[in-house]
């Protein structure tokens, strides 16, 4: 099976999402019906005066009031679409995808699915996905939610089970965790990644992040990194040009790491393990020449 494609086009028809966009800038997802209609607090709009219209298109409201009306992104169905756990951010969801270097044929272990945010993320970069998530209704949700957007054409699986309790895939590209203790799976994810492969971590608190970041030194990984993204926006109305009074701020850190091949004892007593640090850092003298000031 192959990855989702990119998002539909043409004019838009019955079984497609749109999102409705009012003048206040308020937004809401809707799947199209023959004959439906949206019933909303500023009036009420026929699914049918949007079927067979273009994307980008206006339509007026059994009020008088116009909606925008477009294809939702990614963002839009994340924030919107029915959840039983919190999901990732968006903001996060690109960082994820970049930190861990997720591309096209990797084969990925996602453990703690959640409501399928993130798995709906890595399926757009074209990966091969296996989920596990110890909670049947939010294994179930999951595969619902990325079912309505990937459709079924695609290389996700979802196992209902503990990543605490051990690991059955082999040479993993990556693995993405996102539940309370990621330093029980180091010692699975050890024996089924790659090396050189990336884990990365998803936290809300700088707690589980110092431990997991000590679990870490005791582990076959290293490289380790932890970060955060903060995401303002910004007000621009003519001369009025200002940061939004409100920012998503702080929601998770992000923690990677990289499995590395056991340093060979014979290296160590000719001096290998220095002359592999220097090649590694590809400069003797150590300094982060490229890195901002």
């Amino acid at each position: 099976m192959t990855a989702a494609a990119p998002g539909p086009r043409g004019t838009l028809s019955p079984g497609e999402r749109v999102l409705l966009v009012d003048a206040k800038a308020r937004r809401y997802l809707l799947t199209l019906q023959a004959g439906a209609m949206f019933h909303t607090h500023a009036g009420i709009v026929a699914h049918d005066s949007i079927i067979g219209r273009t994307e980008g298109v206006s339509v007026v409201g059994s009020t008088g009031r116009v909606f925008l009306v477009v294809r939702p992104t990614l963002a839009d169905v994340v924030l919107k679409m029915p959840r039983g756990a919190q999901v990732i951010y968006p903001k996060d969801l690109g960082a994820i995808l970049l930190a861990a270097d997720i591309g096209p044929g990797m084969t990925v272990l996602e453990a703690g699915v959640g409501s399928g945010a993130l798995s709906m993320a890595l399926l757009r970069a074209r990966a091969d996905v296996v989920g596990y998530e110890i909670r049947p209704d939010f294994a179930a949700g999951a595969r619902a939610n990325v079912a309505a957007w990937s459709g079924s054409d695609v290389s996700y699986r979802v196992e209902e089970r503990d990543v605490y309790e051990g690991i059955d895939e082999t040479d993993l590209d990556r693995i993405v965790l996102d539940l309370p203790e990621p330093w029980q799976v180091l010692a699975h994810a050890a024996k089924t990644l790659r090396p050189g492969g990336v884990l990365l971590a998803y936290l809300p608190t700088i707690n589980q992040v110092a431990t997991l970041r000590a679990a870490l030194t005791r582990s076959a990984f290293g490289m380790a990194e932890t970060s955060e993204t903060l995401r303002r926006t910004w007000h621009v109305e003519e001369r009025s040009v200002r940061p939004d009074h409100r920012m998503v701020g702080h929601t998770g850190f992000l923690t990677t790491a990289r499995l590395l091949v056991p340093v060979d004892e014979g290296e160590v007593q000719q001096g290998g393990v220095e002359q592999r640090r220097v090649e590694q850092s590809g400069d003797e003298s150590g300094d982060d020449e490229d890195e901002p000031v």
